[in-house]
C-alpha cells in the first residue's frame, strides 16, 4: 500500500552529591515555593509525524510584551528556570567538535512517530454507511520508529548528505491498532538525498535555520523571546506554548553549537507555563530533565529534555495528556532523541540502515 492509499483509506475528502543532585535539589526546593503557572492550549497534527512547530495564538497587537527574568511571573516555574539556566550556564563552557577539512559532523536522530488511522475494514464502514466521512471512533494508533542522519561538511556551504530509513512498528495499542499497523506494514522506503549548502529542495534550510538566520537572532533571551512570538504570527492557541515548540523544533536538528543551545535555553527559561515535567526522562539510553509545556486545550505536551550540568540537549518528546485514538495518556505520540559525531567519511548508500 503506497502513501495516498493510506491516506485514501484515512479520509476520503537527582553525604555525597554531585552537580546533577544539587541541580535537582534547588529546583526541587525552588518548585516547592514557587506559584503554579497558567497552562494555555494549543493546536497540534494526529497524522504520522508530530514534532515541527505550528503557530502561536496571540500576535503581539502592536505592543511589545517583555518577558520576566528567569524564574519570576510572567516567565517559567522557578524550578524549571533554574534547571535551564544551569543546562545555559554549562553550555557555555562547551567547547564544540572540530570538524577538519574533508571531516563530517554526523547528526544522528532516533525518532518514534505516531501513526494514526483507520483499519480497512472500518474505512469501509465510513465509506458504506457515512459516505466515508471518518469519525474520531474509526480511528486507531500505533508508534513507529525511524532512524536518520545527516552528515555536515567542515564546508557548510558544501554538499550535505541526509539518509532516512523506513520506519517500522514498535508499540501497539489493542487488537485494533495491530491490524492497522500490519496494514500500513511496507510503506515508506530507506531514503538518501543530497542537500546542498544544507537546503532541502524547496530551499528550506536543515533544521529551519540557516547560518544567516542564526547570525540575526537577537543574543539577549527576552528580545529573542519577542522575535519568536514576531515569527509564530498569530494562529493556534497559544503563543508560549508554540515559542516552547519553535525552541524544540531547532533544538532537534542537532547540528546548533553551543553558544546557540545556550541562548535557547536561557530564552525557554522566560516562557510562561513551562515546568519540570519529569526529574529523571531518559530517550534512547540518556537520562536528563524534561522541561515542558502542557497545552490542556489540545491535549498535548511539548518536552526538551536536557542534562543540566552538561547543557546537553538529550531530545524532545510530544506526550498525550488525555486518550486519542486507542492511545493512553501519558503516551509519548512522537520523540527525538540527537547524538553527534566527527567523522572521516559519509558512509555509503543506505547503509546506516542495515545496522
Amino acid at each position: 500500500m503506497d502513501d495516498l492509499a493510506l491516506l485514501t483509506r484515512l479520509r476520503e475528502d537527582v553525604p555525597g552529591r554531585s552537580p546533577a543532585d544539587v541541580v535537582r535539589g534547588r529546583a526541587a526546593l525552588l518548585r516547592a515555593i514557587g506559584t503554579p503557572s497558567a497552562r494555555p492550549a494549543r493546536t497540534r497534527r494526529s497524522w504520522i509525524w508530530i514534532g515541527s512547530a505550528a503557530a502561536a495564538t496571540c500576535g503581539l497587537a502592536g505592543a511589545l510584551v517583555v518577558a520576566g527574568l528567569p524564574g519570576t511571573p510572567g516567565s517559567a516555574d522557578p524550578a524549571a528556570a533554574a534547571v535551564l539556566t544551569s543546562a545555559a550556564t554549562a553550555a557555555r563552557t562547551v567547547t564544540d567538535p572540530v570538524v577538519g577539512p574533508g571531516q563530517y559532523l554526523e547528526v544522528r536522530t532516533d525518532a518514534v512517530y505516531g501513526a494514526t488511522g483507520t483499519t480497512e475494514a472500518d474505512a469501509e464502514v465510513a465509506r458504506r454507511e457515512r459516505d466515508g466521512n471518518v469519525i474520531a471512533e474509526d480511528e486507531t494508533s500505533y508508534l513507529e520508529s525511524e532512524v536518520s542522519a545527516v552528515w555536515v561538511p567542515s564546508d557548510h556551504a558544501g554538499d550535505w548528505m541526509y539518509v532516512s530509513c523506513a520506519r517500522t512498528p514498535v508499540q501497539t495499542f489493542g487488537p485494533r491498532s495491530e491490524t492497522f499497523a500490519a496494514e500500513s506494514a511496507g510503506i515508506g522506503d530507506d531514503i538518501r538525498r543530497v542537500l546542498p549548502g544544507g537546503r532541502w529542495y524547496d530551499g528550506t534550510p536543515f533544521g529551519m535555520l540557516s547560518e544567516d538566520d542564526l547570525a540575526a537572532l537577537p543574543r539577549d533571551p527576552a528580545q529573542l523571546l519577542q522575535e519568536i512570538y514576531r515569527q509564530n504570527g498569530n494562529a493556534g492557541p497559544s503563543r508560549d506554548g508554540e515559542a516552547l515548540v519553535w525552541i524544540a523544533d531547532r533544538l532537534r536538528s542537532g547540528a546548533l553549537s553551543a553558544d546557540i543551545r545556550s541562548l535557547f535555553y536561557d530564552t525557554a527559561a522566560l516562557i510562561p507555563g513551562v515546568t519540570i515535567t519529569e526529574e529523571q526522562a531518559t530517550l534512547n539510553g540518556r537520562t536528563g530533565t524534561a522541561i515542558g509545556r502542557d497545552e490542556e486545550n489540545n491535549g498535548f505536551r511539548q518536552d526538551i529534555i536536557i542534562d543540566a550540568t552538561t547543557g546537553a540537549f538529550i531530545g524532545e518528546r510530544e506526550v498525550l495528556l488525555r486518550p486519542s485514538a486507542d492511545m493512553p495518556a501519558g503516551t509519548a505520540i512522537g520523540s527525538t532523541s540527537v547524538t553527534t559525531t566527527v567523522v572521516d567519511a559519509v558512509p555509503e548508500g543506505t547503509s546506516l540502515c542495515a545496522g
